[in-house]
């Protein structure tokens, strides 16, 4: 028996009209007619520059509506107010308080694009609301967040997508499908770098928060600072109490893939160089790295990041390359090539659309793909391209990295769990302080 679903979903956006009781109704009112049990309610939470990509992504599905966006500037809602009336043709509801917009039943998910030290936190709050949950990477500002944001959906059952997009590239899946049926032999060595020229956050210097922003809200679980000129809206990216640098900010995406295309999941050991070099700023990580990751079977994945000085000889500003033993393949956001042993190219295939790779909104068709594969999985329990706990993995990698960097060792890794074996001092950073009342919890 054919399901009513499954009736929409072979029923194409293209009809004309359709025939419903003797009468004759456009497709649109049709939808309107069956879809209504499958429209999706959602909320858009820090609308500044990466939301406008889950913003449009989401306008895509007919089906789709952002009920709310949530910030808690002012200014950046005003603005996102300007853009979604020309981008979208409505104004969402605005929220500063995201608490409040939980509140709204009629809410089905929600979309993170908060600092990073809000992401965990968030999802879990909005898991015990009932929500569904799309989250920007990386999914959690330290380990002991990965772990519960993991047991947390287990808990309230319901679906959590991470966004690193490139999962849904169908390039991307085109190859993974090739490396499982040997196209390269076995494959042994992943390679992921990321390449930009990011400039001086200089010295910031405290002042009166700006009376448009809710700063206590902004810093939510993390402990308070004074607030500084050289912070928000972007540069938290930089600073420990709030990011967790490059190789989060950027290197998850890639890294991800890696892991993914050698089959992988928690490393034996992990070793990490590099250091800051470029300005005398308040940047508190790295900007150059360089970080090795051993696994089973003499498998390995290194990740170059270059968060200040463009990478040379020049390559694409990001990307990845699989090793095996008998061919090699490059992968970004937009393509998959394959080459044999000598370096020769022998099979090319390209993204249907294009997507952004160094800029800070990282817009493309693989936030429609993502997002649709999310909606997809909520309208009809399909397998997310990236469930949290798979997710969880890549982004425990990227802690990893960030701790053995801190360590200044190669840290011995338990791959059942991620924790480090034999030293303590690696992991004090396994959780965070939280501000009072605002550690997560289940």
């Amino acid at each position: 028996m054919t399901t009513r679903r499954n009736f929409i979903k072979k029923t194409t956006a293209g009809t004309a009209a359709v025939t419903l009781g003797g009468l004759v109704l456009p497709s649109s009112s049709y939808a309107n007619i069956l879809g209504a049990n499958d429209q999706i309610n959602c909320a858009v939470i820090g609308v500044r520059s990466r939301a406008k990509a889950h913003v449009k992504a989401i306008n895509e599905d007919p089906n789709a509506k952002i009920l709310y966006s949530c910030d808690v500037d002012d200014v950046i809602l005003e603005e996102h107010n300007a853009w979604c009336q020309e981008n979208i043709g409505y104004i969402p509801k605005v929220e500063k308080d995201f608490r409040k917009m939980l509140e709204d039943k009629k809410i089905d998910a929600v979309f993170i694009a908060t600092p990073e030290h809000w992401h965990a936190p968030m999802a879990i709050m909005a898991l015990q609301a009932g929500k569904h949950v799309y989250v920007e990477k990386p999914c959690s500002h330290n380990p002991y967040e990965n772990e519960l944001l993991v047991a947390a959906q287990r808990k309230y059952g319901k679906k959590v997508q991470m966004g690193n997009q490139q999962r849904s590239a169908k390039t991307s899946i085109s190859a993974i499908k090739d490396i499982r049926e040997g196209i390269i032999g076995n494959v042994y060595k992943g390679e992921a770098y990321y390449s930009n020229n990011r400039g001086s956050i200089g010295k910031g210097n405290v002042i009166e928060v700006p009376k448009t922003l809710d700063w206590e809200l902004w810093q939510g679980p993390a402990l308070r600072e004074k607030y500084k000129d050289n912070v928000h809206p972007y540069n938290w990216h930089w600073f420990r109490n709030w990011g967790t640098g490059e190789i989060h900010n950027n290197g998850t995406h890639e890294i991800d893939i890696c892991r993914w295309a050698l089959g992988v999941d928690l490393p034996n050991s992990v070793t990490s160089f590099g250091g800051k070099y470029t300005y005398d700023d308040d940047w508190e990580f790295v900007d150059n790295q360089q970080v090795t990751y051993t696994f089973d079977n003499d498998k390995f994945i290194t990740w170059t990041g270059h968060s200040r000085g463009i990478m040379k000889p020049e390559r694409p500003g990001r990307g990845i390359t699989i090793y095996g033993s008998k061919g090699s393949i490059m992968l970004d956001r937009n393509f998959y090539q394959l080459y044999d042993l000598q370096g020769n190219l022998i099979k090319e295939e390209k993204e249907g659309g294009s997507s952004e790779t160094t800029n800070t909104r990282g817009e493309g068709s693989l936030d429609v793909n993502h997002v649709g594969n999310f909606f997809k999985a909520i309208r009809e329990d399909e397998s997310l391209h990236s469930d949290i706990k798979d997710a969880s993995i890549s982004t425990m990698l990227c802690h990893l990295g960030n701790m053995a960097q801190d360590a200044g060792e190669t840290l011995k890794i338990d791959n059942t769990t991620g924790k480090v074996l034999n030293n303590e001092m690696a992991m004090k950073f396994w959780k965070r302080e939280y501000a009072p009342g605002w550690e997560p919890k289940l």
